[in-house]
């Protein structure tokens, strides 16, 4: 008897739908994984919380550390000023890091094309994006942290070892009101911005998830890990 095409043809189907959920189980469970497992501070700094307030903001796929402007972050980043920032004319500093391609090429949903997102998920240039904000309201985006001094300075040394220079890249920005600088190390979405801010957070002593490439990841691990958070302001307190 010859054998039957579409028995054969429906056992493959049924084999590749088996081994699609598979797939997709596997990373459902390794983003749960990630948020529910804790991953400790490099380098606990102790202490208390402290008065250096800090917050991170979060949007669909990106996450920036948001650093209040005073006389000591003007004098410590006045490499941006150099570079074109008016700092002084901020209330804060949003410092994020990412790929090259997608993060400079993409300052809008609409300028999305298939290299630089393709590049991004495979390996890619990293640079840092330094933006200037005014005052930032509260929102359910977004957790606010308080640091001790010690806490604020290990902070501030981790994002100052990322970056690879202090020229900004000829030619890339959004506009007057940010700058992007090359980075130290290279870029893959797996272990991304969110990824970079995770571990931005544990060089102060902040304990956050395992792995946590989505936004929402991170909040929701800085929610289970990090510490007290007051409602709605979302304060978190570093753990002593």
């Amino acid at each position: 008897m010859a054998p039957d095409p579409d028995r054969g043809t429906g056992r493959r189907h049924r084999r590749l739908r088996r081994g699609i959920a598979g797939f997709l189980g596997l990373v459902v469970l390794s983003l749960a994984l990630g948020t529910l497992v804790p991953r400790r501070p490099v380098h606990p700094t102790g202490g208390r919380p402290g008065h250096h307030r800090i917050l991170v903001l979060a949007n669909a796929i990106h996450t920036d550390i948001a650093l209040p402007v005073d006389r000591a972050i003007r004098e410590r980043f006045a490499f941006l000023e150099e570079a074109g920032l008016p700092v002084e004319r901020a209330d804060h500093l949003l410092i994020g890091r990412g790929g090259r391609s997608f993060y400079v090429e993409t300052p809008n949903w609409s300028d999305l094309r298939p290299l630089p997102l393709l590049r991004s998920f495979t390996l890619d240039e990293a640079v840092m994006h330094v933006g200037l904000a005014g005052p930032i309201a509260d929102g359910e985006a977004q957790r606010t942290i308080l640091l001790d001094d010690a806490a604020f300075e290990a902070l501030l040394a981790a994002i100052e070892a990322s970056f690879a220079s202090r020229n900004a890249i000829p030619g890339a920005a959004y506009g007057p009101y940010d700058r992007f600088f090359e980075a130290t190390g290279s870029f893959n979405a797996l272990l991304g911005c969110n990824v970079w801010t995770a571990a931005t957070l544990r060089r102060a002593g902040i304990a956050t998830g395992l792995w946590t490439p989505l936004p929402r990841l991170l909040l929701w691990s800085l929610d289970l890990h990090g510490g007290s958070l007051d409602r709605p302001g979302r304060s978190l307190d570093r753990p002593g």
